[in-house]
């Protein structure tokens, strides 16, 4: 059967070992949350009773695979906020911004709160973060999420990102944007395990709202500010095209990504467009090299 993302074959290094990762089933991974728990005794507990847990990330002691589990959430572990079940390449995300301790962060599009959660883990439940989530039917498993795992430093907040107020500017700026969420997708006994709904009749919209929310995170930025924009897809048009939309229109530039894992560098150039050279700097994650979600993922300060 011809890939679906044949389309990407150019792009995508080792195109047969990325078409042969989406048939196999994503592994289970978790974060441990260390505001509730330290890492090594929570190691322990799992390996007791048969939970083996692999580091994803050399010297990273919260990131897992945990091998021998089928369900994260079906675990004492989980209820009790000990752990959170996140895709790996989602946590390099929050790892990638590492927003300092003391820092006043926005999360732009906050549901369902693993980023949001992660950030207030990473700044050990101090500074503030406010979690912008438009819609109010996903406030409540957002606030669950943030409850559970003791995140004790987020507010939360339901504006449209495009349109977030800009009476305040954050150190930190966190545009993970609505996309086609093609790194989500693997197939099963052929199978899809992400629905795949046309998403090609709807990409002209979103890429319009993807420019418009970079924008605006940008301009929320305090002068010595920095943004993380993310995707789970693979589209140069959602990924690369958004980030130099903001670099021709605004005084921007990209920032080196150090998220503790290898990853591909962008794009130079897609659909007859060629990209600022700065695109180099921005950071694509495959699954066939990560086992995870496949990610895209740009770091942007403001020039000085």
């Amino acid at each position: 059967m011809k890939s679906i993302f044949e389309g990407y074959r150019e792009i995508i290094p080792d195109f047969s070992d990325f078409n042969e990762s989406l048939e196999r089933p994503f592994p289970v991974h978790i974060r441990v949350n260390s505001l509730k728990i330290e890492p090594e005794k929570l190691i322990d507990g799992l390996e007791e009773r048969g939970i083996h847990l692999r580091s994803t990330a050399e010297g990273n002691r919260t990131l897992f695979v945990a091998q021998g589990l089928k369900s994260a959430g079906s675990i004492l572990e989980y209820f009790t906020g000990y752990i959170h079940p996140q895709a790996f390449t989602s946590c390099l995300a929050s790892l990638a911004l590492s927003p300092e301790p003391e820092g006043l962060v926005l999360d732009l599009c906050a549901s369902p709160g693993g980023k949001t959660s992660h950030m207030a883990q990473l700044m050990n439940n101090r500074g503030l973060i406010v979690a912008n989530e438009l819609y109010m039917t996903r406030h409540i498993p957002l606030a669950h999420t943030l409850s559970r795992l003791g995140v004790l430093n987020t507010i939360l907040t339901d504006y449209q990102a495009q349109e977030y107020p800009l009476r305040q500017r954050f150190d930190y700026v966190l545009a993970d944007v609505p996309c086609s969420g093609e790194g989500r997708i693997r197939f099963l006994e052929g199978r899809k395990v992400f629905a795949w709904k046309g998403m090609s009749s709807v990409r002209g919209r979103l890429q319009e709202i993807q420019k418009r929310i970079i924008i605006r995170g940008y301009d929320l930025l305090k002068d010595d500010g920095e943004m993380l924009y993310a995707t789970c897809t693979y589209n140069p048009e959602e990924n690369e095209s958004a980030v130099n939309f903001l670099l021709k229109n605004r005084d921007a530039e990209l920032l080196p990504i150090d998220a503790g894992f290898h990853h591909e560098p962008g794009i130079s150039q897609w659909g007859g467009e060629t990209y600022d050279r700065q695109l180099e700097l921005a950071a694509r994650f495959y699954p066939h090299r990560t086992d995870s979600v496949g990610f895209f993922m740009a770091r942007i300060g403001r020039k000085r």
